[in-house]
């Protein structure tokens, strides 16, 4: 039965495909209308997104949003939109992107650059926050999955939601309110391929703890590809999502194996290095045949700063939504940061 439930898996996501991809031919002129889901990676050329498959390449402004409805006008290339125009852009006005937009306004005006637009990266996953030569240095570095959306984020925010639930609710209950939790982050962060297959998993996860069914973790990353594959099947050739899906596996398989031979390095670096090490077994060989290049150093620098995350979170999320209150003790907090902002920027420009 097992075997037909993969078998009916594989065929729907060819199905879908082949069924959903639009049909354009090289040459054809295009206009295309869509929302924004994952904010824009911008640098100092201009700003790139990925809409209906292609790639299209816009000016720095006016700057396009996670949350807009745009209307851009084109030639249809290999795999890009050539001599796009951005007919109009119309910002989300929902609450969940306004909330966003705000609490990035608030990063940026509390803190001083790179620091404000990190923080709005970290704990948001706001490409756009970023400066366009920061984000390059982090890419260079080999921490970008870092500061832009990705599994990461979830595994934080459900640690922490968890953590406080749990001090008043049983556990089944903080499981609902936890599922709700990555819900609303999700809507406030953006649906990038990374996030969602975490957001999955995690779900996933939970309900089987909740009623008492332990699954296989391995099966439940191949089930969550599955389905984000039914439902959107361009997510095939996206580097996030293969990343993604490639690094959580070595996590799975190597994590534990590599973190049992660094028993001598203190437990706050061993961690990351173990991490970021596992990780890269997977990643490392696709980085390199995707973008031709490779920072050897990648695993010494994830070391370096991933113990900085979860404290940047907490007081970045704190500090973020008591700011829209009350300002003046929002930044107090948000400053309680910036140290950890500050060594994770030198770090970055350090070995980039």
């Amino acid at each position: 039965m097992k075997y037909l439930i993969w078998f009916l898996l594989i065929f729907l996501i060819i199905f879908r495909y082949f069924t959903t991809r639009p049909v354009y031919h090289i040459g054809d002129r295009v206009r295309i209308t869509t929302t924004i889901l994952s904010d824009p990676v911008r640098y100092s050329t201009g700003q790139y997104l990925k809409v209906t498959g292609l790639k299209i390449k816009l000016p720095l402004f006016p700057e396009i949003s996670y949350g807009d409805k745009i209307v851009v006008e084109g030639v249809v290339g290999s795999g890009k939109l050539e001599d796009p125009k951005l007919i109009s852009t119309s910002p989300s006005k929902s609450f969940t992107s306004l909330f966003r937009n705000n609490i990035i306004s608030f990063y940026q005006k509390a803190l001083p650059e790179p620091e404000g637009g990190l923080l709005g990266g970290i704990v948001i996953g706001s490409k756009g926050a970023l400066s366009p030569d920061f984000y390059n240095q982090t890419k260079l570095a080999g921490v970008a999955h870092v500061v832009v959306a990705s599994g990461t984020n979830i595994t934080f925010v459900v640690s922490f939601l968890m953590g406080v639930l749990t001090l008043y609710l049983t556990r089944r209950k903080a499981i609902v309110f936890a599922i709700l939790g990555i819900i609303l982050y999700l809507f406030v962060s953006g649906f990038d391929a990374p996030l969602v297959r975490a957001a999955i998993m995690s779900s996933i996860i939970f309900l089987g703890q909740g009623t008492g069914r332990m699954v296989s973790t391995m099966r439940i990353l191949f089930l969550t590809a599955g389905a984000m594959l039914v439902y959107n099947p361009s997510w095939i050739t996206d580097i996030g999502f293969i990343l993604s899906f490639v690094s959580t596996a070595s996590l799975m398989l190597f994590e534990k194996r590599i973190n049992s031979k660094l028993l001598k390095i203190p437990s706050l670096l061993r961690e990351g290095l173990s991490t970021s090490l596992a990780a890269q077994i997977g990643v490392a060989p696709i980085l390199f045949v995707t973008f031709g290049q490779f920072n050897i150093w990648s695993p010494l620098i994830n070391a370096l700063v991933l113990w900085t995350i979860p404290y940047i979170m907490i007081l970045g999320s704190v500090g973020g939504v008591v700011g829209l209150v009350m300002p003046f003790f929002g930044k107090i907090i948000l400053w309680l940061s910036y140290s950890l902002l500050w060594w994770f920027v030198r770090i970055v420009e350090l070995f980039s």
